[in-house]
């Protein structure tokens, strides 16, 4: 604990409130690795001591940091650190591939692979009509052996010949352009829903967790759609990041 409180300061005249100092800084230790998944941590009231800050100060730092899934409670153990939350860029890329270069050890479980009709969402994304014969790809993604993402993606038919073993070995975009599909462009929204109860199986989460979601529709060149995915992430996991600008 000596060497972990020399690493943290605390700013009694900065308008930052004193729990996202803390709160910040521990987990910066934390992303960076000096705190690495698996360590434990004092209870918050030698915590408190230890750093000059009031109990209710030091409970909501710990709070913010389960909340963000850095932290976790465990009865009998205590609080211990887990495994850093994934953060992804928002850009046109494949999250096994976002993976494979963070060096998260990507695998993928294929659920199912078959030919559908498709229905309204599916028909309206991809231009084609209702009912029309696509490709349904159902995966399981994982990242360090923890489940991370369901994923489900329409491809029309006949587009690409997928099979279990190059799925599970590469990520869909990669299969697709091996094949000669040049990917320019994607729209896609993301959101949040609870999780079902045969989601929560799958990733490991509690009965209505929280799910990040991403809908994605990508095209080709010529602005045709050649894939639609429909995904949902672990919350306490997982992130999306974007930069903005101004105008």
């Amino acid at each position: 604990m000596e060497t972990f409180a020399k690493k943290i300061t605390i700013d009694r005249s900065s308008p930052v409130p004193l729990y996202f100092q803390f709160a910040q800084q521990l987990q910066g230790l934390i992303e960076s690795g000096e705190l690495p998944p698996g360590t434990r941590l004092s209870n918050e009231i030698a915590m408190a001591d230890e750093f000059g800050l009031s109990r209710p100060t030091m409970r909501q730092a710990m709070q913010h940091l389960v909340d963000k899934g850095l932290l976790a409670r465990k009865r009998g153990v205590g609080t211990q650190v887990v495994a850093n939350r994934i953060r992804r860029n928002v850009e046109f890329s494949s999250l096994y591939e976002d993976l494979e270069r963070d060096k998260r050890r990507p695998r993928t479980e294929v659920l199912s692979i078959e030919t559908v009709p498709a229905g309204a969402a599916v028909a309206a994304a991809l231009r084609v009509a209702e009912g029309a014969p696509v490709v349904a790809v159902q995966r399981l993604r994982f990242a360090d052996d923890q489940p991370i993402a369901l994923m489900e993606n329409d491809l029309p038919a006949g587009l690409i010949d997928l099979t279990e073993d190059a799925l599970a070995e590469a990520g869909l975009y990669m299969l697709l352009r091996r094949s000669g599909v040049g990917l320019s462009s994607a729209v896609q929204a993301i959101g949040a829903r609870r999780a079902t109860a045969a989601e929560a199986k799958l990733l490991e989460e509690t009965r209505g967790a929280t799910l990040l979601t991403m809908t994605r529709t990508a095209f080709d060149s010529s602005g045709t759609p050649v894939e639609y995915g429909s995904h949902v992430y672990r919350a306490s996991r997982y992130s999306f990041e974007m930069t903005v600008t101004t105008p």
